[in-house]
């Protein structure tokens, strides 16, 4: 099957996660892929099929050489971005892009602008799968189940690309942060792998944010408004007071690299009660620890001012940096990074601004840096994925599987 006829098909599949849920898979429709998947990896010629309670797929690409190499994998994750809907999606391929503004969807006057997305002009003269315009794509992390299946297929199919044991897993769940939950790393039995989780072509990731959760909730007092003097407490009008009080410029669209930020994610509130939501977030341990203490900090300065038990905090830790995990076997970079070069990309080492299946399961005992998909634009309308992209990165799976063969050692290490 054409990578590309794999990819439409695959996002044609409901898989948007539920955080609200509380179950594993946390939706229905990821289970449906999920059968659908086993059923292709047995077809394809996989072996070791297995579709676990909580959704999780692993087969096994048999060695095809008699070298003493070590057990890789390579994961993606089934699941789909909340933040928009992915129901009825409906791809299109535009045959060699032109460079010109993509209209979407004529009756919404939904427009790619090549302007705004700068990044698309490099792909002039590919095929780009696009949308159209009312849901995301779906190529996080459907391009990354692609590579993996399309790789499996060809090495299956063409016996002369030599090859220690491959294990591969499929994840349910990555958006909302679960996709390691479950993930029973014994059972995989790879000394290391790699998500196929990135964006553009090149990337390549072996450090991410450390990640918490922060809920400050703030107690009010209500009473009739023409009684209220000195009575009434507003605690909307003190949650406003407690955003004032962070550092502004430390936000996700003011910041960049290795940057941290704080992340106003949702709030609720009535006079009696309200609570925000964020996400925190550093590359950096100390700075990651500073800014939660911050949030200590400005909850005791609002109960100094309005009185105690005024504002509360919970504070939960959600992943932490794979870098420390990573930095002790660098010779799987190494492979990657020379991989790359064989291949003809041109590798993009540099930190994630976000965290993957990787960072969890490194900490779990399993290094597992990441590796681009090829996708653009993630969890919003105007995603993209250029379908030479996802190719390449096909070609990347093969070459890492036949270059470890290759290698007497197992050390390597990059330009």
């Amino acid at each position: 099957m054409k990578i590309s006829e794999r990819f439409l098909k695959y996002v044609s599949f409901t898989t948007t996660s539920d955080e609200n849920t509380k179950l594993t898979p946390s939706t229905p429709g990821q289970l449906i892929f999920a059968k659908y998947l086993v059923d292709e990896l047995s077809s394809i010629g996989m072996q070791d099929v297995d579709l676990d309670s909580n959704g999780y797929i692993m087969a096994t690409l048999p060695a095809n050489t008699d070298m003493e190499v070590p057990t890789i994998g390579f994961i993606a994750h089934m699941d789909t971005s909340p933040d928009m809907t992915a129901e009825q999606v409906k791809a299109r391929i535009i045959k060699n892009f032109d460079g010109n503004d993509i209209m979407l969807n004529p009756e919404k006057n939904i427009i790619l602008s090549t302007s705004k997305y700068k990044d698309i002009l490099n792909y002039i003269g590919q095929d780009i799968i696009v949308t159209d315009g009312t849901t995301l794509l779906g190529a996080d992390d459907k391009a990354g189940l692609t590579e993996i299946v399309s790789a499996m297929e060809y090495l299956i199919q063409h016996p002369e690309i030599k090859h220690g044991k491959i294990r591969i897993c499929f994840t349910p769940d990555e958006e909302i942060g679960q996709g390691a939950d479950h993930f029973d790393v014994q059972k995989f039995g790879a000394e290391w792998a790699y998500t196929m989780d990135g964006g553009e072509i090149g990337e390549l990731e072996y450090e991410n944010f450390n990640a918490a959760s922060a809920k400050v909730t703030f107690n009010g007092l209500n009473v009739h408004p023409g009684y209220a003097k000195n009575k009434m407490v507003n605690s909307m009008l003190i949650a406003n007071q407690f955003i004032g009080l962070l550092p502004r410029e430390e936000t996700p669209e003011c910041t960049q690299g290795y940057q941290g930020f704080f992340h106003l994610i949702n709030m609720e509130g009535t006079v009696e009660s309200s609570s925000l939501s964020f996400i925190i977030r550093d590359h950096d341990n100390d700075k990651f620890e500073l800014r939660k203490g911050l949030f200590q900090e400005l909850v005791a300065k609002i109960n100094e001012e309005f009185g105690a038990a005024t504002a509360t905090v919970e504070i939960h830790d959600q992943y932490y940096n794979m870098h420390d995990k990573i930095k002790p076997v660098m010779h799987i970079i190494g492979l990657a990074h020379e991989a790359m070069l064989q291949v003809g990309i041109t590798p993009k080492v540099k930190p994630i601004r976000g965290g993957t299946d990787g960072s969890r399961l490194s900490y779990m005992g399993l290094p597992c840096p990441n590796i681009f998909a090829g996708g653009h634009n993630f969890h919003g309308r105007f995603e993209y994925v250029p379908v030479p992209s996802m190719e390449k990165a096909t070609m990347l799976i093969l070459k890492i599987a036949n270059l470890l063969t290759q290698k007497q050692s197992n050390t390597y290490t990059t330009n």
